[in-house]
């Protein structure tokens, strides 16, 4: 199995193969509305439009298992995230990335790149690096600033 082998929904209900995203390199981020790293939306869209001419994708994966700090239906989240950050990157439907309902896709992440909690998502804006033949290569902690990130994705493209 890859990370092309894997399916996700859309924010508009629409099944997405992963391998659309083949030959891009991608940051993987589990986010949320409602969090204290919530401005880090600003952060992500400013290396989105930086670096997506140059094959960088953002996939933003938003998540209600931390302090249910991602309330509201898809549409409410990309609205907020529209209105207030300007997002552009790709934004899929809320994704458990923990426990037995966990998306495939988090399973994949974690199981290449384990993080100080194991096999665990520790909060809200961990940060998945992925290069341009599908290998996770790097994993941020949600602390963890999009600038400080630059260089890294730099690298890959």
């Amino acid at each position: 199995m890859n990370i092309y082998d894997i399916k996700a929904n859309t924010a508009k209900g629409q099944e997405v193969s992963l391998s659309d995203y083949k030959g891009k390199v991608l940051l993987i981020v589990n986010t949320a509305t409602g969090c204290g790293f919530t401005p880090q939306y600003k952060g992500l869209e400013e290396l989105y439009k930086k670096y997506s001419e140059q094959g960088f994708e953002i996939l933003d994966f938003p998540c209600n298992q931390f302090g249910a700090q991602a309330p509201g239906t898809n549409e409410e989240i990309v609205s907020f995230c529209t209105l207030n950050y300007g997002v552009t990157f790709p934004q899929f439907a809320k994704t458990e990335v923990n426990g037995p309902g966990e998306h495939p896709l988090y399973t994949y992440l974690k199981s290449q790149k384990g993080g100080l909690l194991g096999n665990k998502i520790k909060w809200n804006f961990t940060k998945f690096l992925v290069d341009r033949e599908g290998r996770v290569v790097d994993r941020f902690a949600p602390n963890v600033e999009p600038k400080k990130i630059e260089n890294s994705i730099k690298e890959l493209l």
